[in-house]
């Protein structure tokens, strides 16, 4: 696959359009795309959560705009709430306040250009915005959607992998091989076995903590890469990619009306 980012870029890619192709369309919807730049075991790029999802957003982006020719992604957001993955190199870490007040700034300007219906896609599981979108929808006339990316296709997780992936395991490394293999160092990866918690209740799951990566294990990894392909990230991506494009068709084609976006 040509991992290039911008090998297909069009004016549903506010990063290369121009102001020429940008005059000709009345855009609908925007995508705004979150990840983070951090550890993921020995084997994958510190860019992994940059990388996979500025694909993802600007692939659905072009699907979607070649149905409507009303949907834009904007450049990826590449920093993100990291503060508990600090223990390992190079890690960037920006709070949720200081995350949520760019998000504030990029929609005030989106709405400024008339686009009211804005999609949050996020390539990061620490980026947390569910309060952020309550206030900002009862503080502005805008509709924002979240979208973790690697969630959609979670129904049919278990058809492509054999083995479970919270950070760095056989789902991360097999999308990693599709779209950037030769960042990949699969003979470096460590091991992703993570220490249990010593309480029932967190590890059962009905009570809930943050996880200090740099006490999970030395290699900031939650999962077993052994097994990755790039023919199962193809098959993942293809699922996450094809329904998160038809949403936003959906999206930009359904008008904003009193009811929006609840069934009248």
């Amino acid at each position: 696959m040509n991992n290039n980012l911008y090998s297909q870029s069009g004016p549903w890619q506010l990063l290369t359009a121009s102001m020429g192709q940008l005059k000709k369309y009345k855009y609908e919807v925007a995508v705004i795309s979150t990840s983070a730049t951090e550890a993921h075991n020995q084997h994958l790029p510190e860019g992994q959560d940059v990388l996979h999802t500025s694909y993802v957003a600007n692939e659905v982006a072009r699907i979607a705009f070649e149905q409507t020719q009303s949907v834009i992604a904007l450049p990826i957001i590449p920093f993100g709430v990291d503060c508990n993955l600090m223990a390992f190199p190079l890690t960037v870490h920006i709070s949720q306040d200081t995350l949520n007040l760019v998000l504030l700034d990029i929609i005030k300007s989106l709405m400024s250009h008339g686009i009211r219906k804005i999609v949050i896609l996020n390539g990061h599981g620490g980026n947390d915005f569910g309060p952020f979108v309550r206030q900002t929808q009862c503080d502005l006339d805008v509709h924002l959607f979240v979208c973790h990316w690697w969630k959609v296709a979670m129904d049919c997780y278990d058809q492509i992998f054999d083995r479970p992936d919270d950070h760095a395991g056989q789902m991360e490394t097999s999308v990693g091989l599709e779209l950037f293999p030769d960042l990949i160092e699969l003979d470096t990866a460590g091991d992703g076995i993570a220490r249990k918690y010593r309480f029932e209740a967190l590890e059962k799951g009905w009570a809930k903590t943050s996880r200090d990566f740099g006490k999970v294990n030395p290699n900031c990894a939650c999962g077993d890469p052994n097994g990755a392909t790039a023919e199962k990230g193809r098959q993942y991506l293809d699922i996450a990619v094809g329904r998160i494009a038809e949403f936003l068709i959906q999206l930009a084609n359904e008008p904003i009306d009193a009811d929006f976006p609840h069934e009248k």
